[in-house]
């Protein structure tokens, strides 16, 4: 019997469902009632894997019924759909044939499965995680208004709102603290991770859950800390880094940089770049150790104040 694949294309109100080899093509609603159908029309079908895209979220009620479920759900990138799709010369975009393209890329890729989502206290901190930088992020907007602003009006308005914003990222801080002192899990992690602040060391606990199960070149490719190699003949290419986990890149990034300046044996390893050793790390070894070397002068970024 021809094995079955399910490609549905996430919407913020529908969900549309293209089903290989029969072809059947439906859509449902993407909240409860509509998900109960899907899941029920789905154990029947008894697909080998059904893939949805990464929509910013708007997939993850689907995913978490499906996968409570005990069906073979994966979240599959946008980026390498669209790749296929153009690779089958599909130029058209609509939800039936977005649906379709995801369920051939499930029957050609066949993502390995894993947990298509974290653990619930993992994403309660991942969204705190993401709102603080959201609020630093209009707070540096506001303080750059602040300096070119001339009315006496515009500045009162700007000081308002920086006082409120300061006081919503304390209270999102408290937050964070009463979030990690509920896991004794988390507890330890943060304390293997010396050198960088909270806000660095915060970030690699709920955007990076791998660490510690992973070794150091895993970690640095997940993080897309990794530089992909161009060569083709003799060309040679500049290396480049990109996708992956942005998030975390921008927070080691800042922690790696104070520790450059900073911390004189951090900056002779910057400006000498040794090579790479071996990798002797397990997947027991502590954080520290999983983020050591995953960038060059990162080695000694524990001694950092970031």
């Amino acid at each position: 019997m021809e094995a079955t694949f399910v490609g549905a294309d996430v919407s913020k109100d529908w969900l549309d469902v293209h089903v290989l080899p029969t072809g059947e093509r439906f859509r449902v609603g993407n909240d409860d009632v509509g998900i109960t159908e899907l899941r029920e029309r789905l154990s029947r079908a008894a697909p080998e894997r059904i893939a949805l895209e990464a929509t910013g979220g708007l997939e993850r009620l689907a995913v978490a019924a499906l996968a409570g479920a005990g069906l073979p759900v994966v979240v599959v990138n946008p980026a390498q759909v669209r790749a296929f799709a153009n690779a089958l010369r599909k130029r058209a975009r609509t939800a039936p044939i977005d649906a379709a393209v995801i369920a051939a890329f499930a029957a050609a890729v066949r993502s390995q499965l894993r947990p298509p989502l974290p653990p619930s206290a993992t994403r309660v901190l991942a969204g705190l995680v993401t709102r603080r930088r959201q609020i630093v992020q209009v707070v540096m907007a506001e303080q750059h208004r602040l300096r070119s602003a001339s009315s006496r009006q515009a500045l009162k308005s700007i000081r308002r709102l920086l006082a409120a914003l300061k006081r919503e990222l304390e209270a999102i801080d408290a937050d964070l603290d009463d979030h990690i002192r509920e896991s004794p899990l988390w507890r330890v992690r943060e304390k293997l991770l010396p050198g960088i602040g909270p806000p660095a060391a915060r970030t690699l606990l709920a955007q990076l859950p791998e660490l510690c199960s992973l070794n150091r070149r895993q970690i640095a490719a997940l993080a897309r800390l990794a530089s992909f190699t161009r060569q083709s003949g003799k060309w040679r290419g500049k290396s480049f880094i990109g996708g992956g986990r942005s998030s975390v890149r921008a927070a080691f990034f800042m922690a790696a940089l104070v520790s450059i300046r900073h911390t004189p044996p951090s900056r002779h390893s910057a400006i000498a770049s040794p090579p790479l050793e071996s990798p002797r790390s397990s997947s027991s070894q502590p954080c520290a150790n999983c983020l050591q070397s995953s960038t060059p002068g990162s080695g000694t970024i524990n001694h950092g104040k970031a």
